[in-house]
């Protein structure tokens, strides 16, 4: 293990919520994991999660260089949302639970479901775009 380089034990953490964690916030969870580089605690889950992440997703991310084969779509819990500092939904509606004193997020961003790699391409750069963003802000 290398030293941290910050010397706080706190570090944001981050929820990405979707209806179904198979497609939008598995690949911002996996930028925001691969970009953060330990600096931000990462998790996602979906109010209604579907059995398996998208393979168009899988295959769109593996073209990055990002491996989100192993991962598998969560239920979101009240407990994630409470442990979490910014909760960023992706089209959940008023699935996602609100409590005071969280930082929320919601990114508009087409639904992955149902589409081939061609048309998961421009949702997995504009998502690394705002994870980009999101990490600059966190981090700052």
């Amino acid at each position: 293990m290398h030293p941290s380089p910050s010397p706080s034990p706190s570090r944001p953490s981050v929820l990405f919520v979707c209806v179904h964690n198979a497609g939008r916030s598995q690949m911002a969870a996996a930028f925001l994991t691969h970009l953060g580089e330990g600096r931000v605690e990462v998790r996602s889950a979906g109010s209604a999660p579907a059995d398996a992440v998208n393979p168009a997703v899988v295959a769109a991310m593996a073209e990055v260089g990002i491996d989100i084969a192993a991962e598998t779509p969560k239920v979101l819990t009240v407990e994630a949302v409470q442990a979490s500092d910014v909760v960023i939904t992706m089209g959940c509606g008023d699935a996602c639970p609100v409590f005071p004193g969280k930082r929320y997020l919601d990114w508009t961003l087409d639904d992955p479901a149902g589409q081939g790699v061609d048309a998961v391409r421009p949702i997995r750069d504009e998502i690394e775009a705002r994870v980009r963003g999101l990490l600059a802000d966190l981090t700052a």
